[in-house]
C-alpha cells in the first residue's frame, strides 16, 4: 500500500467526485479512477459507492477513512520532526559542567537562554571533574561540557576558551584577616591551605602552589578537598583558608568571609569542549548562544 494511494482515497472522499479531487490532486480523472481501483484490489474490498455522477464512501471506506487520515497525519508529523531534528529544535543535549562551573554566570545564563530557546529539547547534565568530562566527550557519551583546564586533549576534541575569573581568598568568618579589604598570597603565608588537587596532579590547584612559591614560601597544606565546594564548606567549618575562582562567591556558606586577592597569575579559565565531527545542531545551536563560530 502506497502513500500516494491513501492521499488519492482522502481528497477523493472528501470530494466525493472523481474529476474534482483529480483536479485538486494535479492529474487527470482516468489514472485517478484506476489507482483507486488498484487500492480497493489490494484491500480486497470497495472503498466507494457509485452514485449518480459522484461517490459515496462504502461501509468499507468509511472505515477505513480514519485510518488512512491517521497514517498521512503521522508522516506528515514524521517528517516536521525529523526536520526540526535537523535544526536543533528537538532532541536530546547531554552537557557535562565541573562542580565549578555550575557557580560561573556564563554557564548557568548559557543553560537558562538554551532553555528559553530550544524548550523541547531535552537537558541532560552530568557534573564530574574536567578529565573525566572530556573523556566522556571522546567516547561519545556527551555532546558538550564545561570544563576547565588542563586536561589531555586528542585531535578530536575540540576546547573552545569562553573566559578567565579573578581569584578569590575565602577565609573563616571572624579570622583576623578577614577585616582586611584586599590580600596577596603572602598575607596567607602562615594559614593552612585547603587543597583541591586533580587526580592528575595538573590543575588550578596546582597552579596556586606554584604562585605560592613565586612569592616566597611554600604553602602548608591542611586538607584536601575532593571539589573546589568541599573546600569551602571545610573553610567555613574553620579548617583552613582556601583560594579559589570568584564566582564561587556565589556560594553563600555559613561561616565564610570571601576576599579579592591581589593576583595575575594564575586565572580560573573556563571553556567549552566539544567533538570535532559528528556534531549534533543542538551542540551547533549552542555554540551559536556562545557566540561560538562552529568549525
Amino acid at each position: 500500500m502506497e502513500l500516494r494511494h491513501l492521499r488519492y482515497f482522502v481528497v477523493t472522499a472528501q470530494t466525493q467526485h472523481f474529476t474534482r479531487a483529480a483536479e485538486l490532486l494535479g492529474m487527470a480523472q482516468p489514472p485517478l479512477s484506476q489507482q483507486i481501483r488498484e487500492l480497493e484490489r489490494e484491500i480486497g474490498t470497495p472503498l466507494f459507492d457509485r452514485v449518480g455522477r459522484g461517490v459515496a464512501l462504502s461501509d468499507a471506506g468509511r472505515a477505513f477513512l480514519p485510518c488512512a487520515q491517521d497514517i498521512l497525519a503521522r508522516v506528515a508529523e514524521a517528517g516536521d520532526v525529523a526536520r526540526r531534528a535537523a535544526r536543533g529544535e528537538v532532541g536530546v543535549l547531554r552537557l557535562g559542567f565541573t562542580e565549578s562551573a555550575s557557580f560561573n554566570d556564563t554557564v548557568t545564563g548559557a543553560i537558562s537562554r538554551y532553555q528559553q530557546a530550544h524548550p523541547e529539547v531535552e537537558l541532560r547534565l552530568e557534573e564530574s571533574q574536567s578529565e573525566n568530562l572530556v573523556q566522556g566527550l571522546a567516547a561519545g557519551d556527551l555532546d558538550a561540557a564545561f570544563v576547565r583546564p588542563p586536561f589531555a586533549l586528542s585531535g578530536a576534541i575540540r576546547y573552545l576558551p569562553l573566559n578567565e575569573e579573578n581569584l578569590i581568598a575565602a577565609l573563616p568568618s571572624g579570622h583576623p584577616l578577614a577585616s582586611q579589604k584586599r590580600l596577596t598570597l603572602a598575607d596567607l603565608r602562615h594559614e593552612r591551605f585547603i587543597d583541591y588537587s586533580r587526580k592528575s596532579g595538573y590543575g588550578l590547584s596546582a597552579d596556586i602552589i606554584a604562585a605560592c612559591r613565586r612569592q616566597g614560601f611554600n604553602p602548608t597544606l591542611r586538607q584536601r578537598a575532593p571539589q573546589l565546594s568541599s573546600a569551602v564548606n571545610l573553610v567555613a567549618a574553620g579548617i583552613g583558608v582556601a583560594v579559589v575562582p570568584a564566582s564561587m562567591r556565589h556560594m553563600r556558606a555559613r561561616g565564610i568571609h570571601y576576599l579579592p586577592l591581589d593576583l595575575d597569575w594564575p586565572r580560573a579559565v573556563l571553556g567549552l569542549a566539544v567533538r570535532r565531527a559528528e556534531r549534533a545542531a543542538v551542540v551547533d545551536n549552542l555554540l551559536r548562544l556562545l557566540n561560538i563560530t562552529a568549525e
